[in-house]
């Protein structure tokens, strides 16, 4: 899984190679297709890995103690950017698997990170509580609204990221994206 990890961090999913995957462990093709039937299978193992582990650590790690809806949005944002600074290895696969999944592989990979997009449902959700929504609004409206902004952003992102290097940005963006969502663009006046 190690190896797996790396190559499909290092390649992405298109160019990654199970010759070089074992190469890298010195390990059969034999071993490989023992446990993982495809490529296919090996990378989905890795997906799940990275959204699992993921999961955890922002579970493990998110403040119960809820704070101002900014606060709540900063801490959220900056727990997934601290996870990936000490996990680098899983960065490009997040990325592939959320802006630029394998087309046959889609289903699979909503399946293995369903665990992750429930918890961003729920914090979503804990943030918007407390928040008076303008009566034409309902919260629904506003999570399919940022979903729809999110994946503007990976677009975005994967069109003008080349060199998979914007992962920081991409996190800004979405942040910034939902705190312009949650509190529009006019200024307000502080009470």
């Amino acid at each position: 899984m190690d190896s797996a990890l790396a190559e499909f961090s290092g390649q992405g999913y298109g160019a990654s190679s199970i010759n070089t995957i074992c190469a890298a462990q010195n390990i059969s093709k034999g071993i490989v297709y023992h446990y993982f039937a495809t490529k296919d299978a090996l990378f989905l193992a890795c997906v799940e890995e990275c959204f699992r582990r993921l999961t955890d650590y922002i579970r493990e790690n998110l403040s119960q103690e809820g704070g101002t809806p900014e606060a709540q949005l900063r801490d959220y944002f900056a727990l997934r950017t601290a996870f990936f600074r000490e996990a680098p290895v899983y960065q490009r696969i997040f990325c592939d698997a959320v802006v630029a999944p394998p087309v046959h592989l889609r289903r699979e990979i909503q399946a293995g990170k369903a665990d992750f997009d429930a918890l961003n449902l729920k914090i979503l959700e804990d943030i918007l509580r407390p928040l008076p929504l303008r009566p034409d609004v309902s919260r629904a409206d506003v999570m399919e609204t940022f979903r729809q902004f999110q994946d503007f952003i990976n677009i975005r992102c994967q069109m003008t990221d080349t060199d998979g290097r914007a992962f920081a940005l991409r996190e800004e963006s979405c942040q910034k994206a939902l705190n312009i969502l949650l509190y529009g663009v006019v200024k307000r006046e502080e009470s």
